[in-house]
């Protein structure tokens, strides 16, 4: 199963080349100002790739899911058939033949300004990995964890150190975030192969490459 990774379009996803591949992730910040507008124009194009499986969550800059929340009505109105929204939720996709994969996806990241899904360092965001179920195969978190793929252009680390302790204890097989899009890349850890599949770099220009990765 091939899959495509990519975050942070932040509304220039018609921009974008998209490898050919199964699954379709995007871990978040579709929008630039979270408008409601352009949330639709962002689903509307998400859910015509070419992809068996279009999966994707929320950043800090969508502020229209945060504050539709749960409200399974406008939900239902709001995302397409064949779009996986994720939501401290996650899936479970066919994996060609073999076992079942659970994906899990989360939009939330260490508080940042006054941007949306932003939680306190602690209890507060640690109420939120703790739903993640251990048998998660790939998780999509919007920010990163501490220490991995979380330096900004000052070299200071903005990732989850709880967030990191729970990849730790689950051992999922990929971790895909975005967020901190100077951080782009993808490295080895633990047993963990995680992703930071930011598309724009730190100035907001369409820079790089959507990550292709099998599983």
């Amino acid at each position: 199963m091939k899959i495509v990774a990519i975050s942070d379009t932040h509304g220039k996803h018609k921009n974008l080349i998209l490898p050919q591949g199964d699954v379709l992730i995007h871990a978040g910040d579709v929008s630039s100002l979270g408008k409601e507008s352009e949330i639709k124009d962002f689903l509307n194009w998400f859910s015509k790739t070419d992809f068996t499986y279009k999966i994707l969550i929320a950043g800090n800059h969508d502020f229209y899911f945060e504050k539709i929340g749960e409200n399974t009505k406008v939900l239902e109105e709001l995302i397409p058939e064949n779009v996986i929204y994720l939501n401290d939720s996650g899936v479970e996709i066919e994996n060609l033949g073999q076992k079942a994969l659970r994906i899990w996806g989360s939009p939330v990241q260490p508080w940042f300004y006054n941007w949306a899904f932003n939680r306190y360092r602690g209890e507060d965001i640690k109420r939120h990995w703790d739903k993640i179920p251990q048998n998660t195969g790939i998780l999509i978190t919007h920010g990163p964890a501490y220490g991995i793929l979380d330096k900004t252009t000052r070299n200071e680390s903005v990732g989850c150190e709880d967030l990191l302790a729970k990849i730790k204890e689950v051992k999922p097989k990929f971790h895909i975030c975005g967020h901190i899009h100077e951080a782009y890349g993808y490295i080895k850890h633990s047993g963990t192969e995680f992703i930071n599949a930011s598309v724009l770099d730190e100035n907001y220009n369409l820079k790089n490459k959507p990550v292709v990765f099998e599983i």
